[in-house]
């Protein structure tokens, strides 16, 4: 019998992983705009980290992570989110000693829930931490980070959904709401929120099962019970996204699902067909006592999260991926003489930083004309033996009559001009990447 993949984790094929380059490399690109540095932690964490930031009632550390003895018999647990880790090693290589570190991570996280279509147990997620400044504006900064690299990715109809949770005097007031609203309907709500109206009332508003229920809908708002303090410091957060002229939304409803949170939390939807209540791509907020209860110097935080998998559905859903990747050059040989030669040609065209490809199974014309087809080839470079005897090659464009011969030595610098050309000509998806004066550029 033949092994297959564990339940709830999936291959990433090579017909896809581009796509996921593609994305990784595009969040790389504007984390490096707004300055913020990758850092890499272990897959696997001692489990009391996340079982201490995410809240020993979160339905997380209950019901989802992957928690197991490894042979030195010490508990550890593959990490479920990406927050722990980076305070972790946030307060153990003592980067604290800068007055402010912005971070970013890729990488795949682990939660044992059922899995579903675009819910998987091992998945991939793209997030930002930022120690060092309380300041709101450090608050603005980052949904202007989170809501950049959403439109990156062209996708429409981005909004910020925010609420505050405010300091400890409106949490603990808030609270005290809650619980006495809740108290009298305690039969009416599922057995998870009977425990956290005991044990963590706020958790109550973040249930999946009653949240759309009227009793949920005529709940205390957390905006009745801030203190003056938290209001002026929420005000202060709009006011610069009104500056930075960023749409949001203040939904007083929103609760984050950890219990780290402090102050601003928000959320991060686009507009895409067919999602409908899934069009949130991100979220995350502010996390000022973290640090110092994993045994760091008090420092506040904030930071946010993306599940790379909704965000890759969402892009396709909008825009077709397979013309982000294509081969700049294939190169036909039709002869042994121009076979040889054209192992050069590849290889100082792959040298210049051009995707080159051939054929390596010595096929016929027809069948290494199907392999440009299934490359999606740009431009083909087609050389015989008596084409190199006069120390020439053919320049094909794909689905053109246009086609050139050129001296062998001019094809690299041909080719590269083409490309260049062809990105600009009313300036396409790729137009921003290049130097140029086009209209295009001019309007981005």
């Amino acid at each position: 019998m033949a092994i297959t993949k564990a339940k709830g984790t999936y291959d990433i094929l090579p017909s896809d992983s581009y796509k996921w380059s593609f994305i990784e490399d595009k969040i790389r690109q504007v984390c490096q705009i707004f300055n913020y540095e990758e850092i890499r932690t272990p897959i696997f964490e001692a489990s009391e980290l996340f079982h201490r930031t995410v809240g020993e009632t979160s339905d997380l550390v209950k019901k989802e992570t992957y928690d197991f003895k490894d042979r030195g018999d010490r508990l550890v647990t593959l990490r479920p989110e990406g927050t722990a880790g980076v305070v972790r090693a946030y307060i153990e290589n003592k980067m604290y000693t800068e007055p402010i570190n912005k971070l970013f991570y890729i990488g795949s996280m682990f939660r044992y829930e059922r899995p579903q279509k675009g819910r998987y147990r091992q998945f991939n997620q793209f997030g930002v931490e930022c120690f060092g400044s309380s300041d709101p504006i450090m608050d603005a900064e980052v949904i202007s980070l989170a809501v950049t690299i959403i439109k990156a990715f062209r996708l429409k109809g981005v909004k910020v959904r925010l609420n505050t949770l405010g300091d400890d005097t409106t949490r603990e007031s808030y609270k005290a709401a809650l619980v006495e609203y809740f108290s009298k309907y305690k039969d009416d709500i599922c057995e998870d929120c009977k425990v956290r109206l005991e044990k963590n009332p706020l958790r109550i508003l973040d249930c999946k099962v009653d949240r759309d229920t009227e009793i949920f809908k005529n709940a205390p708002k957390i905006t009745d019970y801030l203190s003056i303090e938290a209001k002026s410091r929420f005000t202060k957060v709009l006011e610069y996204l009104d500056s930075m002229q960023i749409n949001y939304e203040v939904d007083p409803m929103i609760v984050r699902g950890l219990d780290y949170y402090t102050h601003t939390i928000f959320e991060i939807e686009a507009q895409i067909e067919g999602f409908g209540s899934q069009n949130v791509m991100c979220g995350g907020g502010r996390y000022d006592h973290l640090v110092e209860n994993l045994g760091g110097p008090s420092t506040p935080g904030i930071g946010f999260a993306f599940g790379l998998e909704r965000l890759l559905t969402a892009i396709e859903a909008e825009h077709d991926l397979n013309s982000e990747m294509q081969v700049h050059l294939f190169v036909i040989a039709l002869g042994d003489k121009a076979r040889l030669a054209a192992t050069k040609i590849v290889n100082d065209m792959r040298c210049g930083g051009l995707i080159t490809e051939m054929d390596y199974l010595n096929g016929k014309l027809k069948n290494q004309f199907k392999l440009c087809e299934k490359y999606n080839a740009k431009y083909i470079a087609i050389l015989g033996d008596s084409e190199l005897e006069n120390n020439e090659i053919n320049v094909k464009t794909p689905n053109s009559t246009e086609q050139v011969t050129i001296p062998i030595d001019n094809l690299y610098q041909y080719v590269v001009s083409k490309l260049r050309s062809s990105s600009c000509q009313g300036c396409s998806s790729s137009c921003g990447d290049c130097n140029c004066d086009c209209e295009g550029n001019k309007n981005e």
